[in-house]
């Protein structure tokens, strides 16, 4: 483990881009959080977050990491929301598809990697989406142990933080310690993340450094005030289709897909064709979707979930219940941004226990 101070993590990004990455990371826009193309931190912000509630705040420290989450996920880099697949003209075919600009996301939280290998499960097993693997396959991950938490984060719950699980892909896991004038504790844990480690430099960590992370996150594990019941929620969830409180919830729910847009685990798509009334040019896109838009569930000639209950059942069903059939594991990694950008304050973990409780 090494020790770097805030200029040595500033070398990091100036070295990244000088080898034709796009460094993408925080970046404060439009009142709030966002992960763009960055060539420097952000230094002194914060975030104020509960059920229906999001307030970006200044800090009076230094701290780089001293948010936690915006609205904003990694995998629009991954999987963009809007994507011209191929075009047709005049017979030929044309893949629109063009080579990647190596990329690296720097600042990624326990939740938010855990999410990105839920993606590459969806994304690079039978059948492989070429585009995603394509940005993928030289993606670096810097990771950020996370030293705070939200109201709404329920990270412990699903297993996915607060702190680095090392079996995920990841190069570089950083640590923010002592925000007032910040010093980082940087481990690597595949080979391109030590030679990266070795090139900036830096100074061997103490021996204590490992109880100081472990200080740390025990710290934001006693800040999790909210927790989701994963014990039999699969079974429970599906054996509680008719459940009166999906009508409850249906009264609150504006069907708006708020909480699918902003989580970095969803993957429903659509597809459509626009043809230049000019040059007959043909352009097939794809574009993000929601199945709390009427027209996801179209299928030969109807809508299968037409009313708002049904599709709230859907989502929910899928994202903690039939995602462990198909992926091995829920579709949720605790994040809390569902919680927080749903504009009625629907919280995923007070609606799965009270759909614990009988009819």
């Amino acid at each position: 483990m090494y020790l770097w101070s805030t200029q040595q993590l500033q070398a990091l990004i100036d070295l990244l881009r000088a080898r034709d990455y796009d460094v993408i990371g925080p970046a404060v826009r439009d009142d709030s959080l966002h992960y763009e193309r960055i060539d420097s931190l952000p230094v002194g912000w914060g975030d104020r977050q509960d059920a229906g509630h999001y307030q970006l705040r200044e800090r009076a420290d230094q701290s780089r990491f001293g948010y936690n989450l915006g609205a904003a996920t990694w995998k629009q880099f991954l999987f963009p929301p809007r994507e011209t697949l191929f075009r047709v003209r005049d017979g030929d075919f044309v893949n629109c598809r063009e080579a990647p600009q190596k990329m690296a996301f720097l600042g990624v939280r326990p939740c938010e990697l855990a999410a990105i290998a839920l993606q590459d499960r969806v994304f690079t097993e039978d059948p492989v989406e070429p585009g995603y693997l394509a940005r993928r396959k030289d993606l670096l991950l810097i990771a950020v142990n996370c030293s705070q938490a939200a109201p709404t984060c329920f990270c412990a719950s699903t297993g996915d933080g607060p702190e680095v699980n090392a079996e995920l892909p990841t190069d570089l896991v950083l640590t923010e310690c002592e925000p007032a004038d910040p010093y980082y504790l940087v481990e690597a844990l595949t080979q391109r993340g030590q030679d990266l480690l070795e090139e900036v430099g830096g100074s061997q960590a103490p021996a204590s450094a490992r109880q100081t992370v472990d200080r740390l996150m025990d710290a934001t594990r006693e800040q999790l005030t909210r927790a989701l019941d994963t014990e039999e929620l699969p079974g429970l969830l599906l054996g509680a289709l008719d459940h009166p409180h999906w009508d409850d919830l249906a009264q609150r729910c504006l069907a708006c897909g708020n909480c699918t847009q902003v989580c970095p685990t969803c993957f429903c798509s659509t597809a459509e064709d626009h043809t230049d009334p000019i040059t007959v040019e043909v352009r097939h896109n794809r574009r993000w979707d929601s199945c709390f838009t009427q027209g996801h569930s179209y299928l030969t000639g109807s809508v299968v979930h037409r009313s708002v209950r049904s599709r709230y059942r859907q989502w929910l069903t899928h994202k903690l219940a039939s995602w462990v059939a198909q992926f091995g594991r829920s579709g949720c990694t605790g994040c809390g941004r569902c919680i927080t950008w749903c504009p009625v304050a629907i919280d995923l973990t007070v609606e799965t226990e009270a759909l614990r409780a009988a009819p």
